[in-house]
C-alpha cells in the first residue's frame, strides 16, 4: 500500500510516465525512496531536467494521505504494473499506464473484452448496426470497451447494458469527472455493469491530447477492436492503428461509398480489415464462438454441499433415472430441502427430470471445485 501511495503521487507530475516511472524504480528501489530523493539524485536516476524541476516544485503541493482518502472517497481502486489484478493484456502493450485507476468490477482476464469505437455523429444505419452487433456480442458474454463518448461509444456502451452484458468505459480525465456531462447516468450504469478505468488521477481535466493515450488504453484491453462508421480524420481510426501495433484484431462495418461517415471504415476494409456484416464475424474470428458454451460449463460447477451430494447421488445410479425419493434416502437430507435444490439444478442445467420426479445428470460438471456457504 505504501508504494502504491507514492505511485498515485507521480501521476499527479505533469510528464512522469511509465519510462520515468521505470527509471525511478530502477534507481531507487522503489518509489517512496524516488518521492523522497533530491534534485541531485532524481538526476542520478535518468531523469532529465524539466521532470527533475517538476518532481521537486509539486511535491511539497501534494497530500498523498489527502489523496488516498480522496480515492477512498470516491470506492476508486488503484492497480499499479505489480499488481496481479492489473490487466495481463495491457501488460502486453509498448506503454501500459503505470497506475489505472478503476471503479466498479474490473475482471477482464477472465472475460473477452472488444472495443467498439465510431464517429460522434452516427448516422442512423451506423446506430441501428451498432445496437445488432453489440447486442449480440454482450448475449455471448462480450466484455464490451469503449470511451463514453458521444455517437457510436455511448450506443456501444447501452447496447450492451439493455442486453445484459457487461462494459468498460476508458475516460480521458479523471475518474471524478464524467465527459461528457451529458453521460453521467450512462457513467454510473456502467460502473454498476462493470468499470470506469482511467490512467488519469482525479482531478485531471478531459484535455485534447489525453483522448489518444486513452485509445491505446481501450485497444490494449481488448482482443480486438470494432469500428463503425469513421470519418478520413476520425479519433476511431487511431485506436485501428493502435490495435494493429498492438497485434490485435482490427473490424471494420462497411458503409456506403457516398457516405462521409464510412469513408475511414472503408478505407480500413481496403487495408486489410476484417469486414464485418454481423457479431458472428467477430466471434469467428476471435475464436470465441464457444465462449456461451465455456462459461455455462463453468456456471454447473455445484455452488453448496447439497448440490455436490445429491449430484454424486445421480452420478453413481446413472444412467438410471432416480426418484426424488431415493436422493433424500440416500442423502439424509429432508425431502423438501432435496426438492427446492433439484429445482435449482435444473435451471442451472445441471439435471434433468425425465417424468414422473425421476432425475437424471444433464451434463458433466467438477464436483472437485465448491463454494462454501457461510
Amino acid at each position: 500500500m505504501s508504494d502504491t501511495k507514492y505511485c498515485v503521487g507521480f501521476t499527479l507530475i505533469p510528464g512522469i510516465g511509465r519510462a520515468r516511472f521505470s527509471k525511478l524504480e530502477q534507481h531507487f528501489g522503489g518509489l517512496e525512496r524516488a518521492w523522497h530523493a533530491s534534485a541531485a539524485e532524481l538526476e542520478m536516476a535518468g531523469l532529465d531536467q524539466r521532470s527533475v524541476e517538476a518532481i521537486v516544485a509539486m511535491r511539497p503541493k501534494i497530500s498523498l494521505d489527502a489523496e488516498m482518502e480522496k480515492l477512498d472517497r470516491y470506492k476508486v481502486t488503484v492497480l499499479t504494473l505489480k499488481d496481479k489484478a492489473y490487466p495481463s493484456r495491457l501488460k502486453e502493450i509498448y506503454d501500459p499506464p503505470p497506475v489505472l485507476y478503476v471503479r466498479g468490477c474490473f475482471t477482464l482476464d477472465d472475460d473477452w473484452p472488444v472495443a467498439v469505437v465510431g464517429s460522434r455523429r452516427p448516422t442512423y444505419y451506423g446506430r441501428e448496426v451498432t445496437e445488432q452487433i453489440v447486442g449480440d456480442l454482450a448475449r455471448n458474454r462480450i466484455t464490451i470497451v469503449s470511451g463514453l463518448a458521444k455517437g457510436i461509444d455511448a450506443t456501444a456502451h447501452r447496447a450492451a447494458l439493455d442486453a445484459g452484458g457487461w462494459s468498460i468505459a476508458v475516460f480521458g480525465c479523471g475518474l471524478d469527472t464524467v465527459y461528457p456531462r451529458d453521460h453521467v447516468k450512462l457513467a454510473r450504469e456502467v460502473m454498476e455493469h462493470g468499470a470506469l478505468v482511467s490512467e488519469f488521477p482525479l482531478g485531471a481535466s478531459p484535455r485534447r491530447e489525453n483522448f489518444p493515450l486513452r485509445n491505446r488504453i481501450m485497444s490494449g484491453l481488448s482482443l480486438g477492436v470494432v469500428v463503425i462508421e469513421a470519418g478520413e480524420t476520425s479519433g476511431a481510426l487511431i485506436t485501428a492503428g493502435l490495435a494493429l501495433e498492438q497485434n490485435r484484431e482490427v473490424f471494420a462495418v462497411p458503409g456506403s461509398v457516398l457516405s462521409a461517415v464510412s469513408r475511414g471504415t472503408n478505407r480500413l476494409i481496403q487495408e486489410g480489415a476484417k469486414l464485418v456484416r454481423g457479431a458472428n464475424d467477430i466471434l469467428e474470428e476471435l475464436n470465441l464462438t464457444m465462449a456461451v458454451q465455456h462459461v455455462e460449463a463453468k456456471e454447473t460447477v455445484p455452488a453448496t454441499d447439497t448440490e455436490t451430494r445429491i449430484l454424486r447421488i445421480l452420478r453413481d445410479l446413472s444412467p438410471e433415472p432416480t426418484h426424488i425419493d431415493e436422493v433424500g434416502r440416500q442423502s439424509n437430507l429432508p425431502i423438501a430441502a432435496v426438492s427446492s435444490t433439484l429445482a435449482m439444478m435444473e435451471l442451472k442445467g445441471m439435471v434433468k427430470q425425465v417424468g414422473g420426479m425421476n432425475y437424471i445428470v444433464a451434463r458433466e460438471t467438477r464436483e472437485d471445485y465448491r463454494v462454501k456457504v457461510e
